[in-house]
């Protein structure tokens, strides 16, 4: 009797165990799982990769009926054509200088309408802000902007893929910034920026400020004498090379193993 109990007992307990790993091994759902999403390229820049002593000058927040009008003089004397990030509000105040910017071979972009966090809003917010400007661009020059620099260069990742997709908008930062909206003075302004850029530099500046302005000569010289060549910022972007590829660690040496015979041990 103990005998038959015992096998009873061994033949429950295995297929328990048959169940226990069936389950396990058995898939939860028909679905394939999905790739990970990857990050967009090319949608965001602040330093572009050139073969040339290229930079690209940005100026914000303009434009400014009293300010702008004299950068423009002095850019057009050098010959140098800039991009200015537009703020709605001032392109409906100011559309003939709007107008100027295109004119003279200047490139301009999206700043937003009232300079406020993007990062910080709904999306429904910043589309408003994002239209409202782009029509008072096209309103003024008939250009529409193609460029996008969010306030305090504040905006999430997940911003810049939208805003990529329903704007076409390249969304553009700075790799040199003298923090002239701080106004610290024409002479620190401009020895900040000689000392940042560097070829496929995005210089950030403001036309909004008198110290910009009086700094822009030292600049534009200083940068001109180093060899420095100024570009719009897509045209900067469409100069863009690959980064050359980053040099492997070579091994380390190992000395070579002596072929001489050992010496004699002697007593």
């Amino acid at each position: 009797m103990l005998f038959f109990r015992f096998l009873f007992f061994s033949l429950v307990t295995s297929l328990g165990v048959v169940a226990v790993r069936g389950d396990a091994v058995a898939p939860q759902t028909g679905e394939k799982p999905k790739p990970a999403a990857t990050a967009e390229p090319g949608i965001t820049f602040d330093w572009v990769h050139v073969d040339g002593p290229y930079v690209a000058m940005t100026f914000d927040d303009g434009p400014s009926a009293k300010l702008t009008p004299k950068l423009l003089d002095l850019l057009a004397a050098h010959h140098i054509e800039a991009t200015f990030f537009l703020i709605g509000q001032n392109v409906a105040e100011n559309p003939d200088i709007a107008a100027r910017e295109v004119r003279e071979g200047h490139e301009i972009a999206n700043h937003s309408w009232s300079h406020p966090n993007l990062a910080k809003m709904s999306d429904g917010g910043v589309r408003d802000q994002l239209h409202k400007t782009e029509d008072a661009i096209r309103s003024a020059s008939g250009n529409r902007p193609t460029l996008l620099r969010p306030p305090y260069g504040s905006i999430t990742a997940r911003q810049k893929k939208w805003i990529n997709q329903e704007f076409g908008y390249k969304i553009v930062l700075w790799d040199v910034d003298p923090l002239d909206w701080r106004r610290p003075g024409a002479k620190v302004v401009c020895n900040r920026i000689i000392k940042m850029a560097r070829a496929g530099s995005i210089i950030l500046a403001h036309d909004i400020h008198p110290g910009t302005i009086e700094a822009m000569p030292c600049v534009l010289n200083q940068l001109e004498a180093k060899g420095f060549k100024f570009v719009t910022v897509s045209e900067l972007i469409a100069m863009q090379t690959p980064l050359p590829p980053k040099p492997s660690p070579s091994p380390k040496s190992i000395p070579p193993k002596s072929t001489s015979p050992s010496p004699t041990p002697h007593d």
